[in-house]
């Protein structure tokens, strides 16, 4: 067991005098409090020594492993070739990255580089306004893209202050963050996910530039679209002229080469990756249409988006972008059906649990990605997980698990990610850990059997 972390509360103190909090971006402020020393495939360790079974993988980029060997080689390489940041013309890197994205994503025609993926939805928003004219905007209830004005607010909004229900309509709109003008809060619209008629509601009341949406929604776990919502979203983007841009951050390379574009076969007017796209290095894609990249250089200069960036395209994240989808491309999708292996493995595991210790539980899953809801069905939108969930036993359950070696991030609804790093007996341990704790943790909903009446 470990609950007592002297070394890693010594750090914490020292950075606090110099970094507000002691971290540097407030995703990180968890308990416990883990200073975290060096990762390798499937595990971390933290400054006292203590391994991990890790399946936060830094919020998800790390679906080859922390430090995978094909990755890691080629950055060396291309350091040991004096590879460097030359700031004036072109590459051959972010050419040979850009051609095997263009040439393997049927929703990419062209594509321009960033470092982080809240770079990225900040520009796909602003392309939008500028192709369609138009400033409104619709984001989903409980989804996440980004820490800009557009898009932080309605992330996690307890339901006592988002009100009950509403479809038709929309919800009020609820910061995240100081500093939001009202006027800017004015142009945003906030639905629930599945909700088609409360996207129209909006669009029938504000000229709309475009809707965003993770096509699974993965910032409160894994809740997939119903039948027929993403292509419902696709037809009425066409149907009332605005873009469609699926935030494929999480989703994208992880769940699929081409993401859920390619796996729902809806295509997107414009689409944002990031995270595993680079396996960890600061990297992020905004690719779409031709037609509306081609915005980025219109010699109008009326038409003109600004896109710039001195890091854009950084050589180190871009050769460790291109290695990590020639991993992902090799041997016809090794990678993707192994990981699909490891995933069904932990979400049969789960539920063999759940249904010994009678507790009432489901799995969300999506390949690699999974979150076990402490309800008697999966969830299809915030409000449904909000009324539903006992948040309480899933945090509680997860800073059990922390301390016996187990790492999921310890906050609610997280999603969990397996790696190609993971081995089968790497899922075993977990699902031991995991009975272990749920044996003895309180306040889990109990399973109702099912009554089955008779003539």
């Amino acid at each position: 067991m470990m609950n007592h972390y002297p070394k890693s509360a010594a750090i914490l103190e020292r950075n606090r005098q110099y970094i507000p909090g002691g971290v540097v971006s407030v995703n990180r402020a968890t308990q416990p409090e883990i200073v975290f020393e060096r990762a390798r495939g499937a595990y971390l360790w933290d400054v006292e020594g203590n391994r991990y079974i890790d399946y936060h993988a830094g919020f998800a980029p790390h679906f080859l492993g922390h430090n995978d060997p094909y990755v890691t080689e080629a950055v060396i390489r291309g350091l040991r070739d004096d590879t460097s940041l030359y700031g004036s013309g072109t590459t051959v890197q972010e050419g040979r990255l850009a051609q095997l994205i263009c040439e393997n994503v049927p929703a990419v025609e062209s594509v321009q580089f960033l470092n982080t993926g809240s770079e990225a939805t900040y520009q796909a928003i602003r392309l939008a306004r500028a192709v369609t004219g138009h400033d409104h905007l619709i984001n989903i209830q409980g989804g996440y893209n980004g820490w800009h004005n557009d898009v932080s607010n309605n992330l996690m909004t307890p339901l006592e202050q988002l009100g009950p229900r509403v479809s038709p309509g929309e919800y009020p709109y609820h910061s995240i963050s100081a500093g939001v003008p009202a006027d800017h809060q004015n142009l945003v619209h906030s639905v629930n996910f599945n909700d088609l008629a409360s996207v129209e509601y909006v669009c029938e009341r504000y000229p709309i530039a475009a809707l965003i949406t993770e096509p699974i929604l993965q910032n409160i776990g894994i809740v997939h679209p119903v039948r027929g919502y993403l292509e419902g979203l696709r037809a009425l983007a066409d149907k009332y002229k605005f873009l469609l841009i699926f935030d494929e951050v999480k989703t994208g390379f992880r769940h699929a080469f081409g993401g859920c574009a390619t796996i729902y076969g809806v295509q997107p007017d414009l689409v944002v990756y990031g995270k595993a796209i680079a396996n960890g290095y600061p990297l992020a894609a905004l690719g779409g249409r031709k037609e509306y990249l081609d915005r980025f250089v219109d010699p109008t200069a009326a038409r003109r988006v600004l896109l710039a960036g001195t890091y854009n395209s950084h050589p180190v994240p871009t050769i460790a972008a291109i290695a990590t989808l020639e991993r992902l491309l090799m041997d016809n999708g090794e990678v993707y059906r192994y990981t699909e292996e490891l995933g069904a493995r932990m979400q049969a595991g789960l539920e063999q649990i759940a249904r010994d210790l009678d507790i009432e539980a489901v799995v969300a899953r999506q390949g690699s990605a999974f979150s076990l809801y402490f309800m008697d069905h999966l969830p299809k939108d915030w409000h449904d997980l909000a009324a539903n969930h006992h948040f309480d036993a899933d945090e509680r359950m997860r800073r059990a698990l922390i301390a016996r070696g187990i790492y999921p991030f310890p906050l609610a609804t997280k999603q969990w990610s397996i790696s190609a790093a993971h081995t089968p007996v790497d899922i075993d341990e977990t699902l031991d850990q995991v009975k272990g704790v749920l044996q003895t943790l309180d306040g889990l909903p109990v399973r109702v059997p099912v009554t089955v009446r008779g003539d």
